[in-house]
């Protein structure tokens, strides 16, 4: 049961359900208001209109209804002229495509030719044709209506999930970069994490989609009352994340250099080893702490997971000293490779530094303000409505 309930708050299994009972609907409606026995058009519509998040139905769906609308009376046109054959089924996807392009359907223009194919299919009696207006009307009326009655989920605990993910899987990675550096690691091994390490990016990837979803659930949200807060937050929190996993592949990449130098010999003396292995748990401790503080809505909980980071980074940062004077002894003695030494300490740095709190705390404001700018330039109007409530507010407070 409890799994069941949570597959229903993923965003595929609630798109199915939302446009499952939007379609529904549309048909049932059609059924009363269209002269034809199987108003399928409407469902149709309502399928293409209905969207995983509130922004993109009013962004997409308005295109989503010209591109049907357009396709429908290309097939009207064609309906009333020719048959279905395979002659007229290419002219109607040539038509279709260059109305697509003259209404400006942007990105569904494919969908005019969608809509134009499945309507012509059906549509063989020409004084039916204007029933499939009708019920593309219908289906997008009900395709709208459903998302503004049913505003669709907030999609920020899912990207939540995906950031802390991400930081757990570079946690067990980094662990596996600090196994063994007291013995002689072979080349495979070493190889084989910088490979690991690479398949980050596709991770990234993911994420980043899963945060762009969440973005969208939160703009003109009327449950949402700091939705720019909610986005800057976690898009800020997944850049450093992305930082922190090239600097991470870089990392990689120094420790199979000096696996290729080390062949006959142990990577590290044993102190050095454990000390490095040490501060690698202790950054990687630090990466899932930030990841938890970025994705924490509750200020008690935000709190304590921001406590839980400072301890990480200082704990980290003791460890890197301690590493480097271990480091900086053993090259005065064996000065071997000593640039790569002082590349892993580069490497370790960069990471401590993108996640430390004061750098987070100034990206984050600058942030807000780029993108707070960004929304007075765009929607003057809005933000000069907006300013004009609140010195009226300001006004009343005082009187």
């Amino acid at each position: 049961m409890a799994e069941f309930v949570k597959r229903r708050r993923e965003p595929a299994v609630a798109q199915t359900l939302r446009s499952t009972a939007a379609a529904t609907i549309a048909y049932v409606v059609a059924l009363q208001l269209s002269n034809e026995t199987a108003p399928l058009t409407a469902p149709l519509t309502a399928l293409l209109v209905v969207q995983v998040t509130l922004y993109s139905t009013l962004t997409t769906g308005i295109r989503r209804v010209n591109s049907v609308v357009a396709g429908v009376l290309v097939a009207i046109a064609f309906s009333a002229l020719v048959g279905l054959s395979w002659w007229s089924l290419g002219l109607i996807i040539l038509a279709s495509l260059v109305v697509g392009r003259i209404v400006r359907a942007g990105e569904f223009v494919p969908e005019v030719a969608i809509s134009a194919m499945l309507v012509l299919g059906v549509t063989r009696v020409t004084t039916t044709a204007w029933d499939r207006v009708l019920e593309t009307l219908i289906g997008a009326a009900v395709g709208l209506l459903f998302n503004f009655l049913f505003v669709p989920p907030v999609w920020v605990g899912t990207a939540g999930e995906s950031i802390e993910d991400l930081s757990r899987r570079m946690r067990r990675l980094l662990l596996r970069i600090g196994e063994g550096l007291t013995g002689s690691i072979p080349v495979e091994r070493a190889a084989a994490r910088l490979h690991e390490a690479r398949r980050l990016d596709h991770d990234i990837s993911e994420v980043d989609a899963a945060l762009r979803q969440a973005e969208d659930s939160l703009r003109l949200n009327p449950r949402v009352r700091e939705g720019l807060l909610h986005r800057v937050v976690l898009r800020t929190g997944l850049d450093t994340l992305e930082i922190c996993t090239v600097v991470l592949r870089v990392l990689a990449r120094t420790f199979t250099d000096l696996a290729k130098e080390r062949t006959e010999e142990a990577l590290f003396p044993p102190e050095v080893g454990n000390a490095l292995e040490d501060l690698l748990a202790r950054v990687a401790g630090a990466v899932v702490s930030f990841a938890v503080l970025v994705t924490t809505e509750v200020s008690e909980s935000a709190e304590m997971a921001e406590v839980r980071l400072s301890e990480d980074l200082a704990a980290a940062t003791r460890s890197r000293e301690r590493v480097a004077h271990l480091l900086l002894e053993g090259v005065q003695r064996h000065p071997r490779q000593w640039q790569l030494h002082g590349a892993l300490l580069a490497e370790i740095d960069r990471m401590l530094d993108e996640l430390n709190m004061e750098n987070r705390s100034q990206r984050l404001m600058e942030e807000l303000d780029r993108a707070s700018r960004e929304q007075r330039e765009r929607h003057p109007r809005l933000a000069a409505a907006r300013q004009w409530v609140r010195r009226r507010s300001r006004r009343g407070g005082h009187g």
